[in-house]
Parts: structure tokens; sequence; C-alpha cells
């Protein structure tokens, strides 16, 4: 069946928060367009928790319901490809897939995620999601109580070893590098007998993703279970950069609190805008984006 060419909204990414939006605009009767290249950035992780109703379920068999239960609304419609071009023009928007189809909608949704940038380290790309993880609330009581490390420095690791010293009180800090610490913030973690080990890291030892330990630069090496790392990310697609969308100073996309972006028509919702990287935050900002964008829509046809 050919997919139609003109909608009343395009989502571009169909994971958690465009599944979402999905849902409110299929629910509303709204002509929907879900364009999505099946990467999202949890798909390394085996369990996705602090989720309500599908705590410990697997991030794909969530998103496999999701999507069959969001595509029961006849007025949505799913095309997995990549969208790699999008403009305004009058009376919406034009977007343009990676395979060359050319759809146009009266308003989108950018729901691409980011991509986690992984640091060159042998064995650290292939224990992400499993034994090296990125969120205490996500991860954490599944490795509680077990030898830990943290790489981060500066307030960033101050900030997470609170977090994570109420779940295991075998914590060390690894700072790949010179640390950025105070005297004051060295001196707390001294208190709270967290330390603080400099030399890079130059290999991660894993058996199939478990973390073993750590091999550092100056020849020693560190036994431990599990790994908290906070790594660089990026933008998983340059839409809303084409579209003129601002961006704030940690590089998510810039919204309101109802998921619009500073371009008239352009809602924003998920990882891409927010710090709180979770499938339950998703979701809850899929949500709001679709009844946020179906309300403009009503709104404008009632007034008229």
């Amino acid at each position: 069946m050919n997919t139609p060419s003109t909608f009343d909204v395009i989502i571009i990414g169909g994971s958690y928060a465009g599944l979402s939006a999905g849902l409110a605009l299929g629910r509303s009767l709204r002509q929907t367009l879900i364009i999505d290249a099946a990467q999202p950035c949890n798909r390394f992780s085996p369990h996705s928790q602090n989720f309500l109703t599908q705590d410990g379920s697997p991030p794909l068999e969530i998103a496999a319901t999701a999507r069959e239960q969001v595509l029961k609304y006849e007025s949505v419609t799913w095309l997995q490809d990549y969208a790699v071009q999008s403009q305004q023009i009058a009376g919406g928007f034009k977007v343009k897939s990676q395979v060359g189809q050319t759809f146009h909608s009266k308003k989108l949704v950018i729901a691409t995620g980011l991509k986690d940038l992984m640091p060159d380290i042998p064995g650290f790309a292939q224990c992400w999601g499993k034994s090296i993880i990125h969120c205490p609330y996500c991860h954490g009581y599944e490795v509680r109580n077990q030898q830990t490390g943290l790489l981060a420095n500066g307030k960033k690791a101050l900030h997470l070893s609170s977090l994570i010293k109420n779940l295991t009180s075998k914590l060390t800090i690894f700072t790949n590098g010179p640390q950025e610490f105070d005297h004051k913030e060295l001196a707390l973690l001294a208190k709270h007998q967290i330390p603080v080990i400099e030399a890079p890291i130059t290999e991660v030892i894993h058996e199939h993703g478990n973390l073993q330990k750590l091999k550092l630069a100056d020849g020693s090496s560190n036994a431990l279970d599990s790994l908290y790392a906070s790594i660089p990310f990026e933008q998983h697609s340059d839409i809303a950069a084409q579209l003129g969308c601002q961006h704030n100073e940690q590089g998510f996309i810039q919204v309101n609190e109802m998921q619009q972006t500073t371009v008239e028509g352009v809602y924003a919702c998920g990882d891409n805008c927010y710090p709180l990287r979770s499938v339950a935050n998703a979701v809850a900002a899929g949500n709001k984006a679709g009844a946020a964008l179906n309300m403009e829509m009503a709104q404008n046809i009632f007034h008229r």
C-alpha cells in the first residue's frame, strides 16, 4: 500500500516520545505519519526500569507493544525510514526521507532523541547499557551495593556521587585525567570515603558486556562490577537545526512547557530536549506534545 504524501502532522522519530505523541494525535483523529529509523538510544540495554507497569521489561518489547497499540488507530501511518531534510513551506512543512520520499504536513513533532558519543576506550561500547550505565534512577537499584565506579569530573561527578552513594558504599570516581575539584569538594568526597583516581582508563575488561575491571595508564587496574559514565552526546538528527529551532547551552532543543520549539508549528519531545533521559519522561513529554499540538490545531479551526 502506498503511503499518502500529505498529513496533519509528521512525527520524526518513533520511539517512546514519538509513539506517545502519535497515540494522543491518533485518538484525536489527526492524520499522522510517524517516520522512524529503528535506532533508539536505549537499544543496548537489556531492561528498562523505573517506568510504572513496565518496570524491568526489555525496551524493545515496550516499544513493540506501544507501536502495535498506536497503529490500531487508522489515522496513524508508520514508515520505517530516516528523515534527512525538512523545510518550512506555505501552509506547513516538507520532509524528505533517506530513500527519497517527500511528505507534507501542517505541523511537525521532532522526537529524534540523542546519540551518545562513546569514548575511545577498548571494551567501553560493549558494556554500554549493560554494566556501564548512565542513570541511577534507571539502573541504580539493579547495581546497588556493588563495587561501583563513576566516570565523571568536577561538578557533574559531585552531583552524581550524592545519588550513587545512597545506593552503594563502594564508590570510586575516575576522572580519566586531571581532577577538576576544588578543596572543599575534595574534602567532601574524602568525608564520604569516595576515592578519586586521575589515571586515564586504557581498557575496559569485561565478559560479554559484564564489567570486570578497568585498566589504567599507570599500569594499575581496578576491579568493578558497574560503572556510571557521564559521556557527551549530540542530537541524533539535525532536522531541528535545519528548521532554525534554537538549542540551549547544553545542546538540547529549546522548548516551552507545552513542548513547543522556537519555530511556530514545530514541537519536540523526549531526550532531544530534556536532560532527564528515561522512558517514563519520554512518554510523558510525547503525550504532552501530542495534546498541545492537537489543541493548537483545534483552536485554529474553531476560531476561524
